[in-house]
């Protein structure tokens, strides 16, 4: 599946120098044929060390990693939703990404001219949050508008129910409260997808600066508000990027560098886990869904294989590690054959059998 980032956030923020960061990490794109790639999409590979080591028993002659395509969405600025500055175009690239990564300006440099009259990312995070919030807003009342002719020109139910959902949807909007921190039924989350509004996407944040820039106390209203979020000096980590682990550790830095943290974090708010293919020609990442059921994993692989599917052999990562290779397993009894009832866990090497 591909998995889409957008990242936002106000001008002068060091949002370009992130991009820069993660196009140099951008993979050869002949890989994935059904990957778009427009100039303001990174697309990165989450490294895996588990494909390492399943290639390396199975002599896998190539190894294939799950990857994360970022979209740099510029032009955010308070106003966005009324049009200022290019915004209309901007958030509405949004709706193609399954979560936001909102970078927020906590280095303390005068050199870099910022657009607020402070360093304050609470304050950022909350213009962004409202620019969001207003988008959405903007998207119901049309269609609020558009119902409440036809309800009182005719006595229609669903159309009916749908309104009062909506009003709903945008009384707790105009309260500040986005649409991923509400509750909705069964009924009322399908009105709600229907119309990808931007605040049900999941998001996280960015505070790009030094640690020792970013005052306690910001820190605690993060937690408080129990937003995932990282720290990362954006710039300094541009710096090193040319930098393999090994240097790193010679520099006494974490030889996992801050955009693999990144990536890896992206993982979690979207709930995503990772199954194994492998075999002569390739070892390969594949990210789902957490929950996923077989029949669909397989389906990520190739269509005819949910369509077809009868079932899978099914191995962890770490019985397949432990026993050697794939035929030291199964002479072991370590592969299992389960059915369309199975779901995925994260680190299951499969091999799909159907009837195509």
């Amino acid at each position: 599946m591909s998995v889409r980032i957008g990242i936002v956030g106000l001008p002068n923020v060091g949002k370009s120098t992130l991009f820069q960061l993660i196009t140099k990490k951008q993979v050869d794109i002949a890989n994935y044929p059904f990957c778009t790639i427009d100039p303001n999409v990174g697309v990165v590979e989450v490294m895996d060390e588990r494909v390492d080591k399943i290639a390396q028993i199975e002599n896998s002659k190539r190894k294939v990693y799950s990857t994360i395509e970022f979209y740099d969405i510029a032009g955010l600025v308070k106003g966005a939703s009324q049009g200022q500055g290019l915004g209309n175009q901007f958030l509405s690239h949004i709706r193609e990404t399954d979560a936001i990564l909102y970078v927020l300006r906590a280095f303390l440099s005068g050199r870099i001219v910022n657009v607020q009259s402070r360093v304050d990312p609470i304050a950022e995070k909350e213009i962004l949050e409202t620019e969001l919030i207003l988008k959405d807003l903007e998207t119901i009342e049309k269609r609020v508008e558009k119902l409440k002719k036809t309800v009182q020109i005719k006595e229609n139910k669903e159309e009916k129910k749908e309104l009062n959902i909506l009003l709903r949807i945008r009384d707790s909007l105009e309260k500040g409260i986005i649409l991923k921190q509400s509750d909705f039924d069964e009924q009322e989350q399908k009105i709600v997808k229907s119309f990808q509004f931007l605040t049900t996407k999941p998001r996280f944040f960015l505070l790009n600066g030094k640690q020792e820039e970013i005052s306690p106390e910001v820190i605690e209203e993060f937690k408080k508000m129990k937003e995932d979020f990282l720290i990362m000096d954006v710039l300094s980590e541009f710096e090193l990027s040319s930098l393999n682990s090994e240097e790193r550790e010679e520099l006494c830095l974490k030889s996992e560098s801050s955009i693999d943290i990144l990536i890896k974090k992206a993982f979690n708010v979207l709930d995503l886990i990772t199954f194994l293919t492998t075999g002569p020609d390739e070892s390969r990442a594949w990210a789902i869904k957490r929950g996923t059921k077989i029949p669909q994993a397989g389906g990520i692989i190739h269509s005819d294989f949910e369509k077809y599917f009868i079932k899978a052999e099914v191995i962890s990562f770490e019985d397949l590690l432990q026993a050697g290779g794939y035929s030291e397993a199964r002479e072991k009894g370590l592969v299992k054959i389960v059915g369309k009832d199975y779901v995925v866990q994260d680190g299951d090497v499969i091999e799909i059998k159907h009837s195509a």
